[in-house]
C-alpha cells in the first residue's frame, strides 16, 4: 500500500486578543488573509480540559471545511505548536 505525500495547507491559529481567544485559519507562514472561525472569552478557557475543548472544535471546524473544499480529511500529524516570532507581539 502506497502512502501519500501529505502536504501542510495551513494551520490552526490560537491568538489572546484582548479578553477573547481567537481561532483562525491561516496560511502556513503569514496571518495575511486568516479566516476567523471563532473566539472564546479568556476566562472560559482558563481551565485546561475547556481549553482543550474550544481547541478540538475549532480543529473540527477547519477538517470539515478543507473536507468541503479537497474532498479529503486533513491530518494533525504536528501537534500544537509555538508560532513564529513575528507573530508572538502579545496581547491585543
Amino acid at each position: 500500500m502506497t502512502r501519500k505525500k501529505q502536504k501542510k495547507v495551513g494551520r490552526l491559529a490560537m491568538r489572546h486578543e484582548g479578553s477573547f481567544w481567537n481561532a483562525y485559519y491561516a496560511l502556513s507562514d503569514t496571518m495575511d488573509g486568516a479566516i476567523l472561525l471563532g473566539s472564546i472569552q479568556m476566562r472560559f478557557v482558563a481551565h485546561e480540559k475547556r481549553k482543550n475543548q474550544f481547541m478540538t472544535l475549532m480543529q473540527e471546524a477547519v477538517s470539515d471545511m478543507l473536507t468541503d473544499i479537497t474532498g479529503e480529511r486533513p491530518t494533525w500529524p504536528d501537534g500544537p505548536t509555538v508560532a513564529p516570532p513575528h507573530e508572538r507581539a502579545g496581547h491585543s
